[in-house]
């Protein structure tokens, strides 16, 4: 068994990765006729089978994991019954642009695979694409930002903004207030200056108090856009090589569902410069309102700067 054996040291419960073949083998030296076909056979009589790893644990929680999603339920529930926007926001797996592998199956002539590159480097040419998503809840619609440059603060309130300017002042006219739910990490960070201070410039040029509810630390997947956003547009693009931005912001924007989900996509060309940081002056200059219930989660921007 040795040297693959898995299990714990000090348990005389032992397994290992060897193949029934393998396995057949190292009987066979010990004198043992068997085919790696009765080994097979063994194994499952023994109720063994293969199995791919599965990901269940999730380390330590939050003591106050469960509570910030009643949290965010009731505020997200609250604030729809008003009437005002409520948007999930994060951003999607940046995808290589060219002729490379992209998980999934497609119908396709038998015998006749897409075929492309066996190694997956950045092609110089045609970059990568980085797709920053709004999904908003009430209205189950989506909105994708394709970057080109950084995954920056800047660009995901780019991003909330180009969707405001061109979806959600329109479809919600009388706003007074915008709630964003979003992950504790990545470019909308619970921890991250740079994220605060461009919602400050967005609340100032709408005149929206914006409101922001941060998921607990390791709980990205519960995020609502996840399920009801980037997945659907996954299985809209499976085994389909992402050729260029061109072929990305239209798969993205073909993405629909029987439940009524529509999307639009548009391409970001400019450029988000990483490692700005804000002084501390900066910072006193935000009208950040921490919430009573973990503040550094719960959090609310005016539209005016403090002076």
């Amino acid at each position: 068994m040795e040297p693959v054996t898995r299990g714990d040291p000090e348990s005389p419960l032992r397994w290992t990765c060897k193949s029934t073949r393998h396995l057949a083998e190292e009987l066979n030296t010990q004198g043992y006729e068997v085919s790696h076909t009765l080994v097979a056979g063994l194994l499952h009589d023994l109720e063994y089978s293969l199995q791919a790893n599965r990901k269940t644990l999730e380390g330590t929680s939050h003591p106050d994991r469960n509570a910030q999603f009643e949290h965010i339920n009731e505020v997200v529930t609250a604030q729809l019954k008003r009437g005002q926007p409520a948007i999930s926001v994060d951003t999607k797996k940046k995808e290589l642009v060219g002729r490379f592998k992209n998980g999934g199956r497609a119908w396709r002539p038998q015998g006749n695979p897409e075929k492309v590159k066996v190694h997956d480097f950045l092609d110089p040419e045609k970059g990568k694409a980085i797709p920053y998503g709004v999904y908003d809840l009430g209205r189950n619609r989506g909105w994708v930002s394709v970057g080109v440059d950084h995954d920056t603060a800047a660009f995901a309130v780019a991003t909330i903004r180009r969707w405001w300017r061109e979806l959600g002042r329109k479809h919600y006219p009388d706003a007074k207030s915008l709630l964003i739910t979003a992950d504790s990490g990545g470019s909308n960070g619970s921890r991250l200056r740079l994220w605060k201070w461009e919602l400050q410039k967005l609340a100032r040029q709408t005149g929206l108090t914006i409101s922001v509810c941060h998921l607990p630390p390791g709980t990205s997947k519960w995020n609502k856009i996840e399920h009801r956003l980037f997945s659907f547009i996954s299985q809209n693009w499976r085994g389909q090589p992402l050729l260029s931005h061109a072929a990305i912001v239209s798969l993205i924007a073909g993405t629909k569902t029987k439940t009524g989900l529509k999307v639009r996509c548009v391409l970001d060309t400019h450029k988000y410069p990483k490692g700005l940081k804000l002084t501390a002056k900066q910072m006193t200059a935000i009208n950040l309102q921490p919430n009573t219930f973990h503040g550094d989660w719960n959090y609310s921007i005016g539209p005016h700067r403090n002076r």
